[in-house]
């Protein structure tokens, strides 16, 4: 099986006052196409930290990260901004919805960064909230919905570029256990549908339980569990 991902000597440090924080160094790991992984760990350990890594939201100290067979910290900024855009889909724990903007606008919004006209993209967001249950909600805004319906909202605009790569930091944190075992039930049968590689970091271990693989992150380093 190919791999979408590859992570080679993976190093990320942070300036102190005084000398540096090491978060991992050399860290090493792959992601098989179409695999959904879990990355567990406790609070503070890095987790999050390597997942900004993976999607370009951050760069490394030092290392190598090849997305889809391209060395992604060799390009510039923009060309990184493309990929990003291109290819990876995020999910938050806090959703990071836009308050002021409806359902279908905050789906779409990658689309508009992409150039696509307002009209097209209104039809596939819509397209898209249908997938994820809220057909009847496309012109309501984040703050008249729960926060089940918010995060779905968020799913559908983390898949509406068809990414190749699907990033989710706690996506059931925030939520109530009955609400977040849709929500990963829901991510799953996506995973399923899209064709997608996916990998959700978490502190849970019910969580995890939805995944292929568990990794657990401690020491600098990624264990398969």
């Amino acid at each position: 099986m190919s791999k979408i991902l590859i992570v080679k000597d993976l190093c990320k440090e942070y300036p102190l006052p005084r000398g540096t924080l090491c978060v991992f160094d050399r860290l090493n790991f792959d992601l098989e196409n179409g695999s959904l992984v879990a990355v567990m760990g406790v609070s503070g350990v890095g987790k999050t930290t390597l997942l900004n890594l993976f999607g370009l939201l951050d760069k490394p100290t030092r290392g190598k990260v090849f997305l889809d067979g391209e060395d992604i910290f060799a390009k510039d900024d923009i060309k990184k901004a493309l990929i990003r855009n291109k290819k990876v889909g995020f999910i938050f724990q806090f959703y990071h919805l836009l308050p002021e903007f409806s359902a279908w606008e905050n789906v779409s919004f990658p689309l508009l960064i992409k150039g696509v006209k307002r009209k097209e993209a209104q039809v596939r967001a819509v397209e898209l909230l249908k997938e994820v249950g809220l057909e009847d909600k496309v012109e309501l805004r984040p703050g008249q919905l729960s926060g089940g319906e918010q995060q779905r909202i968020a799913i559908a605009r983390a898949l509406i570029n068809n990414p190749k790569l699907l990033l989710a930091d706690e996506p059931t944190g925030n939520l109530d256990w009955k609400t977040g075992r849709m929500i990963l039930e829901l991510i799953r049968q996506l995973h399923i549908k899209k064709n997608l590689s996916s990998i959700i970091v978490t502190h849970n271990e019910k969580v995890a339980q939805f995944c292929d693989k568990n990794y657990l992150m401690q020491a600098g380093g990624l264990t398969l569990i």
